[in-house]
């Protein structure tokens, strides 16, 4: 059935999830996998995926290194733009805002969740600085594995989410011939409602 703005709900959160359920229950391993675009204080984009732990009304949750190159980015420019493509149910989502950080219980009670090994790996990592060779790296995880044995592996202060906070999302669906359906949704920013139009394939 094609997407009509008339019928697709007043708020585009509920539908984001949706579509990201869809594209789970469709088979695909990495459903949450996004691009995120950043850029820095003059400009100049950086593109790299990231995965979208939460999709909620304050924001599309995503966690990194705080020292990161994209969260350098961020810090200069506290603005990004995310992709979501599913080719198994032919649909991608794009999504533009501002950035936020995610509070610190919430980016403790994420890291909680996630496998020993990667919480070691955070603490070995400085991301995106250079690194001798893959010795030296898995020399740091040796010594993050001996310095936190037998206890629970802390949140490193240098570790945190982000919030996407949308402005703009934009619905895609594909359709013969190229005539394919596309749904954009602003954020009005005098009472943050949100208003619909049908955009041209």
């Amino acid at each position: 059935m094609p997407l009509d703005p008339e019928t697709l709900g007043p708020d585009p959160i509920p539908i984001i999830a949706d579509w990201l359920t869809g594209a789970e229950t469709a088979g695909h391993r990495l459903a949450n996998a996004g691009a995120l675009a950043t850029a820095d204080r003059d400009g100049a984009p950086s593109v790299r995926f990231v995965l979208v732990r939460g999709v909620a009304a304050d924001g599309i949750r995503f966690y990194t290194n705080r020292d990161s190159a994209k969260a350098r980015d961020l810090a200069e420019n506290p603005r990004a733009a995310l992709a979501l493509w599913w080719e198994r149910t032919n649909r991608q989502v794009r999504i533009s805002g501002a950035i936020a950080a995610v509070a610190d219980a919430d980016a403790t009670a994420y890291w909680r969740e996630r496998p020993r090994g990667h919480q070691l790996a955070a603490w070995a990592s400085a991301q995106s600085q250079p690194v001798s060779d893959r010795a030296a790296l898995e020399a740091a995880v040796s010594a993050a594995a001996a310095r936190f044995r037998d206890q629970d592996v802390p949140l490193p202060p240098f570790w945190g989410g982000y919030r996407l906070v949308p402005e703009a999302v934009e619905f895609w669906e594909s359709r013969p011939d190229r005539l394919h359906d596309r749904v954009e949704y602003r954020r009005d920013p005098a009472d943050g409602s949100w208003r619909r139009r049908r955009l041209q394939p």
